[in-house]
Formats: C-alpha cells, structure tokens, sequence
C-alpha cells in the first residue's frame, strides 16, 4: 500500500544526522517547477498555469537545520492565454511592475514520523503571511535532493482580490517541485 501522505525518506534523516548535506544548496530552475490552479466560472473551471522564472538557495546547518529562499518572477506567470497572463501581471492581480517577484523565505523544515514540515514566511506584493506546509523531502542523489509540495493559498489575504462577477475563487493551489543542487 502507497501513502500519498508527505513523508521524508530515512536516506534524507542519515544524512542530516550525520551533516553530510551541511552546506550551500541552489535551486536549479531548468528541473524544477513552480505551478498555479486556481478555479473560475464560479469553481467549474480549473485555470492552471505555472511561473518560468523561479530562483533560489538553502542552507543546511551541520546540525541538520534548513532555511532557504525561493524567488518566483512574478511577469513569468503562463496560463497559455495572453490576455489572463496580462491581467494576472495588472494591478488586479500581482502588479509586476511595482512587485516584480513573489518570494517564500523558509526559516525551518522539521521532520517527523509522518513527513516534513516547511514554516516560513511568503511575501506576495507588500503583503507577508506566515506560512507553513507540509512536503515530501527526498535525497536524489550525493548532490541532489527535492522538496515536493502542494500548498493551499487564500490569494483574498494577499490583495488579490479581483473576481468579475464573483466567478473566480479566492482558492488557490500551488504545487512546488524544487531541485536544488549542492553548491560550488
């Protein structure tokens, strides 16, 4: 039987414990993504979409504690429609040119017997809300390892609040998966 539950995998628990993955980590945008759906028409129509320009580092104490930066370009939305991906980036919605990006900054990842935790703080526009998820963390490789997660988002606490004729939800889902490679 397979859990869906977010867990991390006892590779990513040695490792830690050991301070083998103490260091400087970068995130590699070219295998990592960084997704949007939300829905519209009154919930019946999913809108998906996903950001092309994603950044971001961590670092991992020899004791095993994470903290780290990830940084979404804001214009790089892409619903595959112009005219949404226009007025996703007006001052309806991200306003891109006086916020250009949107930025969670992690200050701790807890493991525990049923997964990892990620508590941080996420900054859209001039708005900051304490954040706290859970993910599946998993040690790809010697250099390698990912974080996968699925966070629920109510984008009415960020500003974002415009909905013609109340037909988009305020609901909003984004699916992270991050790469991040070991540091030169």
């Amino acid at each position: 039987m397979t859990s869906s539950a977010p867990t991390a995998d006892s590779t990513l628990r040695t490792r830690l414990a050991d301070g083998s993955l103490a260091g400087q980590w970068t995130l590699d945008p070219a295998r990592s993504t960084v997704a949007l759906q939300s829905k519209s028409v009154w919930g019946l129509v999913p809108v998906k979409g996903t950001f092309g320009e994603v950044s971001g580092d961590v670092t991992i104490t020899p004791a095993g504690e994470a903290s780290g930066t990830i940084t979404i370009g804001a214009a790089s939305v892409d619903t595959k429609m112009k005219k949404r991906d226009d007025h996703l980036r007006s001052a309806d919605f991200f306003e891109t040119d006086a916020y250009p990006h949107i930025t969670f900054t992690a200050s701790g990842v807890s493991l525990g017997d049923d997964g990892a935790t990620v508590t941080g703080i996420l900054q859209v526009k001039d708005r900051t809300k304490p954040l706290s998820f859970p993910a599946t963390v998993s040690a790809a490789g010697d250099d390698t390892f990912e974080v996968d997660a699925q966070v629920g988002i109510d984008r009415s606490e960020f500003g974002l609040t415009w909905s013609q004729l109340r037909m988009a939800s305020m609901k909003n889902t984004i699916t992270i998966h991050g790469v991040f490679t070991r540091g030169s």
